[in-house]
């Protein structure tokens, strides 16, 4: 067995809960501005949470998958990549390594509006479309780098998805060909011990997620997934092995997701309090600011310059879906087929005449009410 394929036996971790720095021989400390920038991010990312969250309560979103308390594993997501070659496939609950990205809060939100839109512009940004299907996105993951190989590209590939996804076939398919093919990939489990109410341990009996990786012939590793600091450490050697031509890697980020599934889900139903409780002192964002704090590189000013850069990005989100669209109806038909079928034509027409006789209706109505108000 090769020995260089393994995972850790423990995650690797940089900065301790407590904020100290845990020394690591192989995964070198993010200097400064790299940490500050990462606690930007998740001082964003975490007003982003709770900001969606309310627009569900205000029906403003239909759904909202919280990524509150996986904050250290999407704001590193975004910030391994090279913003003008590699690409980032997401899941549907992965809005915060979205807008990392430079992808508009009104973009990234128009799926979870319930919006037929795709939302954003996937070339431009070089981010895929949310995947609601567990693990659809990694098969179009691995086609894409193995496509930008064929072509000769300088792409590095990076596809997320939950722990619930490595229990899908699709999961395997694409673990199996990118490390077959050498694909310029990077698997990126965030691991935050539920498939909504199904318990790793009921979806697997390996070591761990990471030690699936050593079956395909590529390398794993475990992070702590609430380390930020750890987390781009790992997933840039891991990236620079994929653009160097060393084929795929799984890395498996240990986390925890501090809200119910989605709004629909009612977690109290399968975890204890105690459990969500216990994954407070390890919250993302407070250990990388008593780090910095401690180390000088963060006070008052910067705190507050981020705070309302995160109050900016939640207002711009809250003002656009507070906005009600102006919608065509005849859109549900515009964009079925290139060219309109007779079938279409005729719901079309029916549908447009079931208009016009609502409004003539409407309009009636409302000359009546004037006239009978003037008499």
């Amino acid at each position: 067995m090769n020995d260089d394929m393994l995972p850790r036996d423990e995650a690797v971790q940089l900065i301790a809960p407590d904020g100290t720095l845990t020394e690591d021989a192989d995964y070198p400390l993010p200097d400064r501005g790299a940490l500050l920038d990462a606690y930007r991010g998740l001082v964003e990312g975490r007003r982003f949470n709770d900001q969606a969250s309310a627009l569900v309560r205000q029906g403003r979103l239909a759904v909202y998958p919280s990524s509150h308390g996986q904050e250290a594993c999407q704001v590193a997501a975004a910030r391994v990549l090279d913003g003008a070659a590699d690409w980032l496939f997401p899941t549907y609950r992965d809005a915060v390594a979205i807008i990392g990205r430079g992808v508009p809060p009104a973009e990234t939100m128009v799926l979870l509006a319930g919006d037929w839109h795709s939302g954003y512009d996937v070339r431009a940004h070089r981010v895929a479309t949310q995947s609601t299907p567990l693990a659809t996105q990694l098969l179009h993951a691995v086609g894409f780098a193995y496509a930008a190989k064929r072509r000769g590209d300088d792409t590095v590939v990076l596809a997320l998805c939950g722990d619930g996804a490595t229990s899908e076939g699709d999961f395997h398919e694409a673990m199996n060909f990118a490390s077959v093919f050498r694909v310029p990939v990077v698997f990126f489990v965030q691991n935050n011990g539920f498939a909504i109410s199904v318990p790793l341990s009921r979806q697997t009996a390996a070591p761990s997620l990471a030690h699936k990786a050593i079956g395909y012939g590529m390398p794993g590793q475990r992070v702590d997934g609430n380390d930020v600091a750890a987390v781009l450490s790992v997933l840039s050697a891991a990236v620079r092995r994929a653009r160097a031509g060393d084929g795929p890697t799984l890395v498996e980020a240990h986390t925890y997701r501090m809200l119910a599934h989605t709004n629909a889900d009612d977690d109290t139903r399968y975890r204890e309090r105690a459990e969500v409780q216990a994954w407070v002192e390890r919250d993302p964002l407070r250990r990388l600011r008593t780090h910095l704090r401690a180390v000088g590189a963060l006070d008052d000013e910067i705190e507050a310059r981020f705070a309302a850069d995160a109050e900016t990005l939640a207002t711009e989100l809250r003002t656009a879906l507070n906005t009600d669209a102006d919608l065509d109806p005849e859109d549900l038909f515009r964009f079925v087929t290139a060219t309109r079928s007779p079938l279409l034509e005729e719901q079309w027409a029916m549908l447009r005449g079931e208009i016009e006789r609502t409004a003539a209706a409407s309009g009636q109505a409302e000359s009546a009410s004037r006239e009978g108000a003037s008499r």
